[in-house]
């Protein structure tokens, strides 16, 4: 339409409302092609223009939100707020599809349909309970109706005889029935669904999933095998089949130091058939300190280091090189020929299963046949 066009159109134009022309400089309200002055748009009961132009519109006639609620709006049977959209209309009253709930359960009944019981508005499942506890009777978890006959009962759940049958083949179910988000399958229809099976409690997990020992396991039903509390995330330590949290696996399998007398966390110095935590292994004589450097001999099965080694008397070091050899020439393994100690680690740190870390460069023991007189 040209300029003209337009401008011939608006000065034959009148205003919706009060039928007047409009004038050729006045600012015009066009809603859904409808023209109006800009003080005639306004609500039909108050006669106030629209908050942000928002309006209602009923039977021709145009309204803002408060005076639609009021005039036509109906309140909702559960929050007294007024309804807009959806109604749901049952029990002599209108609801929000939300506010429409079991009164037992508190489940929606928008789109489940409802059943009147003693003035109330249930689920047919509530309904059904309802039923059979005031006959005395069972509800089958299959159907949820009433069991006239004797029921079949399955962990403590109520099904009719007929009902008690896999959901998957039909096949009729035994003890070994497993449960699945509310149906019932046979074991082999389970199994082949992928479903994983906790080690504990044999029954399906549908969350998630601790994959540990070689089976799975509900998160909470992964315990230590002594405290039986729930790693929940944390490290574990396994042990013959069993896993155990960091505290109890020190205090069942960890080493204990030959000074202290504590369970060792952290490095583990391992020589003489004993072993020490890393502050502790020093020279029974003087009490100094063994580093990764250090050499030393053994006396009276503890380590002595060379200093105080060589303080000790001439026949004593004499009687010490004669036994060495004698024990060498047997073939044993003394003073003379000890193993190398070394560091390892004790589960701080450490893998959760399995021997310790291979042997580190530790202290070197000085054949006692080397020191001489």
């Amino acid at each position: 339409m040209t300029g003209s066009n337009m401008s011939n159109a608006l000065a034959n134009a009148v205003c919706q409302r009060c039928q007047a022309r409009f004038a050729p400089a006045e600012r015009i309200v066009n809603s859904n092609g409808e023209l109006y002055h800009e003080h005639c748009f306004v609500c039909a009961q108050c006669f106030r223009p629209f908050p942000e132009g928002l309006f209602y519109e009923f039977e021709g006639r145009k309204y803002c939100e408060h005076d639609f609620q009021m005039l036509f709006a109906p309140c909702c049977g559960s929050c007294g707020e007024f309804i807009i959209g959806r109604v749901i209309k049952a029990m002599n009253n209108n609801w929000h599809p939300g506010c429409f709930r079991c009164e037992l359960c508190d489940v929606e009944l928008a789109d489940l349909g409802f059943v009147k019981n003693a003035g109330r508005h249930l689920c047919r499942p509530c309904h059904n309970r309802e039923k059979a506890k005031g006959l005395g009777k069972y509800i089958c978890q299959r159907c949820h109706l009433v069991i006239d006959e004797q029921p079949l009962m399955f962990k403590n759940d109520a099904y009719h005889p007929d009902h008690f049958s896999c959901t998957h083949c039909g096949k009729e179910l035994t003890a070994e029935a497993r449960e699945l988000k509310g149906e019932l399958y046979c074991l082999p229809c389970h199994d082949k669904m992928g479903v994983p099976i906790c080690g504990a409690c044999r029954r399906p997990i549908e969350g998630r999933v601790v994959n540990a020992l070689g089976k799975q396991w509900h998160v909470e039903h992964f315990v230590c095998a002594k405290c039986e509390k729930p790693f929940l995330g944390h490290r574990h330590y396994e042990k013959k089949g069993l896993a155990y949290c960091e505290t109890h696996y020190n205090q069942l399998f960890g080493d204990v130091c030959y000074t202290c007398s504590h369970v060792i966390e952290g490095d583990v110095v391992s020589a003489l058939n004993k072993a020490w935590c890393v502050h502790c292994f020093s020279c029974s004589t003087c009490n100094s300190r063994l580093t990764l450097k250090n050499k030393f001999v053994e006396f009276d099965m503890k380590p002595v280091c060379k200093r105080c080694y060589e303080k000790f008397p001439l026949e004593l070091k004499k009687r010490l090189k004669k036994l060495s050899e004698l024990a060498a020439r047997r073939g044993w393994q003394t003073q003379s020929t000890l193993p190398q100690p070394h560091v390892g680690r004790t589960p701080t740190g450490a893998a959760a299963k399995g021997p310790l870390p291979s042997p580190q460069q530790g202290p070197s023991s000085i054949p006692l046949g080397t020191l001489g007189a």
